[in-house]
């Protein structure tokens, strides 16, 4: 270590009167190591504050010195004291640490799952807790408890903090589950017109059998039933009957419409993000009627952690409406995007038996007509009304 502050050099020496500069050298007690004559040289290695010293009584034995200085921590500051760059770089990370030891960079909020971070945050910063804010000045218990009060669904909160990151952890209230009355007398029919193919009752009587065709809104189970003495009791019927039906469902799209397209135009706007400041690096406002854009953040980090200080860029790309007109071919692959978003949304509990497509063009407006086959279930739970 004493090495590294003091700098180490290697020197070469060689002339006549060699010997005399080697006894000259320990006269002056000059601490030399790793020293050896060969071939009539001198090489030995010195502290670099003995340097001077050396070239003088070379000058003074008209010896020929070479010398050569070790990579140092003390040689790197020396050969880079002039790069003002490095060093105000080096003020900036010393007192940014410095100052960001003692001040909220990030806030970890844990336990969640109703409750956004967004609204936790919010209430946080109406109590003045926010990235910036000295952890001094925090009085823990009194902001735990404002914002239990502040967030209807929390029911405990703590706080504490680690490193430069206060640490909010919350526990939700747990809502009384809502009990479910399913012993409500009921009758299920059919939701579609349709053959039925399968049926399994758990409660009730089953009216129809499998083959059988029903329309929409037919008794399939009663939850009414006798015995042989008269006696009706009510039932909550409950069963799985699945029936083969069909459906037909239209898409329809413009040949000619007005629609947004991209100019080629496109401008930046950055802006500085300091904690909870957000401060424009630009003048002016953007000029496009129609625009779309695209943010990008980037924070400063410094050994792997994220600082609220950081760079945002808002690209904008501008569209102008423009009419166009697509062929037939392009708004019937528009359309099939829909019929397949469509199936896979509402037809995805059922199977798919048949599926016929027509379409039409009249005028402006391209028809797609989808004509199902579907296997499904077909029971819809009906109330039945006691007086």
């Amino acid at each position: 270590m004493k090495n590294q502050i003091r700098g180490s050099v290697k020197i070469n020496a060689e002339g006549k009167h060699i010997y005399k500069f080697i006894n000259r050298i320990h006269n002056e007690r000059i601490c030399c190591f790793e020293q050896y004559v060969k071939g009539g040289i001198f090489c030995a290695e010195i502290y670099r504050h003995d340097l001077k010293k050396i070239k003088n009584i070379a000058e003074e034995y008209d010896i020929e010195l070479k010398s050569f200085e070790y990579d140092t921590l003390s040689s790197e500051i020396i050969r880079r004291r002039r790069r003002y760059g490095i060093i105000i770089g080096l003020v900036i990370v010393i007192a940014a640490s410095l100052y960001f030891s003692g001040v909220i960079v990030t806030i970890d909020i844990q336990g969640n799952e109703k409750v956004s971070d967004s609204a936790i945050l919010s209430a946080l910063e109406e109590i003045d807790i926010k990235a910036g804010t000295p952890f001094g000045q925090i009085n823990y218990v009194w902001s735990e408890n404002q914002l239990r009060l502040m967030v209807n669904d929390i029911a405990w909160v703590g706080m504490h903090r680690t490193g430069h990151r206060l640490v909010v952890e919350v526990t939700e209230i747990v809502e009384k589950p809502e009990i479910l009355n399913e012993r409500v007398p009921c009758n299920i029919v059919a939701s579609h017109d349709a053959y039925i193919s399968y049926t399994s009752v758990l409660d009730g009587q089953l009216m129809k059998k499998v083959g059988d065709y029903v329309l929409a809104g037919e008794m399939l189970v009663s939850g009414v039933t006798s015995d042989s003495t008269s006696h009706t009791t009510l039932h909550h019927a409950m069963a799985d009957i699945t029936g083969i039906y069909k459906e037909e469902v239209v898409f329809e799209g413009e040949l000619k419409k007005q629609r947004l397209t991209p100019t080629g135009e496109k401008d930046t706007r950055c802006r500085f993000k300091l904690f909870s400041l957000d401060i424009p690096l630009y003048f002016g406002k953007n000029k496009y009627e129609y625009s779309e854009s695209e943010v990008i953040e980037k924070p400063i980090t410094i050994f792997g952690k994220k600082l609220p200080i950081g760079i945002t860029k808002e690209k904008f790309t501008e569209l102008e409406r423009i009419e166009t007109t697509l062929t037939e071919e392009e708004i019937s692959a528009e359309l099939m995007k829909k019929v397949y978003l469509y199936e896979q949304n509402f037809l995805n509990e059922c199977e798919i038996l048949e599926r016929e497509i027509n379409q039409e063009a009249n005028g402006n407006i391209l028809t797609l007509t989808v004509n199902y086959k579907l296997e499904g279930s077909i029971c819809e739970q009906k109330e039945i009304m006691i007086k």
